[in-house]
């Protein structure tokens, strides 16, 4: 669950990212500071191997990136999905090459993985808030049901399960990845 952090005032963005961070990580949203909830097993497991298989299918060639709990200030919002994708050239970087440590930006595909006790709600919310703002592609992920709620600009939501093919970056060609190869590293 996201638990609302009560300030006895509303603080500004900037003073929300002078702050010490926090573990689980907070997220402002709306004017509020929200932590995220502590990752549990599956949660994690889902997360470290998809992270890793998006940036298999993707660094080698410089063609995209995953970031786990990344931050990212954009639009008066800074949130941390649980997997943000950016393509290569979209990565921010200092002058000298080097990858920066800030992003201002939003990924380009973000995923959230749903824990016990979670809202649904507000990690939709999360994810629409990035599509509005850039983001071309979301994933609501649900270990429970074994379920992957797709979300991309201008369309419906879409529920898939089992063999469905997942939609990725366009750049990612060579890649795929079914729901159910997703919870196979569950097992």
């Amino acid at each position: 669950m996201l638990i609302s952090t009560n300030s006895p005032k509303q603080i500004t963005l900037e003073e929300f990212l002078q702050l010490p961070e926090t573990k689980p990580e907070s997220e402002y949203i709306n004017n509020k500071i929200y932590q995220k909830p502590m990752a549990q097993g599956e949660h994690s497991a889902i997360q470290v191997c998809l992270s890793s298989a998006i940036s298999q299918a993707g660094e080698p060639q410089k063609l995209a990136m995953a970031l786990p709990e990344l931050r990212c200030t954009f639009n008066g919002c800074s949130i941390v999905p649980d997997v943000s994708v950016f393509p290569w050239q979209r990565i921010p970087r200092k002058p000298n090459g080097r990858i920066e440590n800030r992003f201002e930006i939003a990924p380009d595909w973000i995923i959230e993985i749903l824990s016990p006790d979670q809202s649904s709600n507000q990690l939709i919310n999360k994810i629409i808030f990035c599509l509005n703002n850039g983001t071309q592609l979301g994933w609501l992920i649900d270990s429970e049901d074994e379920s992957v709620v797709i979300f991309q600009p201008n369309q419906q939501p879409e529920v898939r399960y089992d063999s469905d093919n997942l939609p990725i970056l366009n750049l990612l060609t060579d890649w795929q990845l079914s729901v159910a190869d997703l919870f196979a590293w569950l097992y």
